[in-house]
């Protein structure tokens, strides 16, 4: 319970009345005082909404409440619209003065709205937009980076534990267990499967329908089976996975780790010495790289079969021929090109959802704000990503 005063006896309370709520400023070097005297309870929202600001903003301001002779509840919300904006001009407040129940709810009330973003300026000129979101954007690359940095040297450190195991009571713990890492790859592959499956079977049926509706008007039917047997296993097979499973499991993953950044279950682990990046995102990543070639081959491999039912019942292509056509159509350059493809998706995936989970703030709003900015980072990665290998394989010439 606040800490207020005691009821004041009955000659004590004809002193009060006579004291009526007053506050005022004063100077004192570098130091602006606010003085406040009298009586105010009940009367503080109407004393402080009398006073006006400063005419300069202070260096400093502090409160001297040597004649306050009592007080309520109602002090504490006055008193803050008059120091907030203070507060966020850097001015430096002491609040050592006022009663400790009173000096702790404003205490606390300012502190929490430091980790509020600053509300966006009005009057701000174009460049200064520009730049700021330039900065912005070069501030999550760098924690980016350095979040990739940090997986690559907890793979480093989990690898020469698999290479080089201690002998007897001196060898290190495993901090990535194997039972966790065979469970997200159950999610990330056999429980990711039937969308895929479905997903890509939906894409090669489009992909033939079209293809053939144009290939038809040169009497070209019969490479139906070269454009989508190339068009799902180089491109499209690991650009449908990656595109499902960006919403399935990089959102999981963003979800599950902001609500264990928000229950401060990962401050836990860091206390027990266990390094959340190994325990925690490299099960996931690693899952999402070891089921990546299995769901992009058969991806591909569905998608070419599906467009088989059009080819034959629409254009008029034998079955045979066109399994025929699919196979020879098949190089290894298009099936490593595509693989890689996929596998490079998948990655983009558990960084993605894992980064933005481990960074989220500590409520529950974070966690939607986490699982949000995964999903659309995932699929802006798959994209930007898609482009340049396309860009790169063909000035290679493959």
């Amino acid at each position: 319970m606040p800490n207020l005063p005691a009821r004041p006896r009955p000659d004590v309370a004809d002193a009060l009345s006579a004291s009526p709520p007053w506050a005022g400023w004063r100077h004192e070097a570098d130091t602006t005082v606010l003085q406040l005297s009298g009586d105010w309870r009940g009367g503080a929202q109407a004393a402080l909404a009398a006073l006006s600001p400063p005419v300069h903003t202070p260096q400093r301001l502090r409160l001297d409440t040597r004649e306050l002779l009592a007080w309520d509840a109602d002090l504490a919300p006055a008193l803050w619209p008059l120091l907030l904006p203070l507060h966020r001009h850097g001015v430096a407040l002491e609040l050592t003065a006022l009663p400790a129940a009173l000096r702790t709810a404003l205490e606390l009330a300012l502190s929490a709205d430091l980790a509020l973003p600053a509300p966006p300026s009005r009057h701000r000129r174009p460049w200064q937009r520009v730049f700021g979101v330039l900065g912005a954007a070069l501030s999550e690359a760098r924690i980016s980076i350095t979040f990739v940095g940090e997986v690559l040297l907890a793979a480093g450190r989990v690898a020469g534990q698999l290479l080089r195991p201690g002998h007897g009571h001196t060898a290190a713990p495993r901090v990535m267990r194997g039972a966790d890492l065979w469970r997200q790859v159950d999610r990330c592959g056999p429980m990711s499967l039937p969308i895929v499956a479905l997903t890509s079977c939906l894409i090669g049926l489009m992909l033939a329908y079209m293809g053939g509706a144009q290939l038809e008007r040169i009497g070209g039917q019969s490479f139906i089976a070269d454009v989508v047997a190339v068009g799902m296993v180089r491109e499209l097979a690991g650009l449908t996975t990656g595109v499902i499973l960006a919403g399935r499991l990089g959102a999981a993953f963003a979800a599950e780790l902001a609500t264990m950044q928000s229950n401060q279950e990962i401050d836990a682990l860091r206390a027990l010495g266990i390094d959340p990046i190994e325990h925690l995102v490299l099960p996931r990543v690693v899952a999402t790289l070891l089921v990546a070639p299995l769901l992009v081959a058969l991806a591909g491999l569905l998608g070419t079969l599906a467009g088989l039912p059009v080819a034959v019942g629409i254009y008029g292509v034998p079955a045979a021929e066109y399994l025929h056509k699919a196979l020879q159509a098949m190089t290894y350059t298009h099936l490593w090109a595509g693989m890689a493809k996929g596998v490079l998706y998948m990655l983009l995936i558990g960084l993605a959802g894992c980064r933005h989970g481990l960074s989220a703030d500590r409520n529950a709003q974070a966690v939607g704000e986490a699982t949000t900015t995964a999903v659309v980072k995932s699929l802006v990665w798959i994209v930007v990503a898609a482009s340049a290998t396309t860009v790169l394989f063909h000035s290679l010439g493959l």
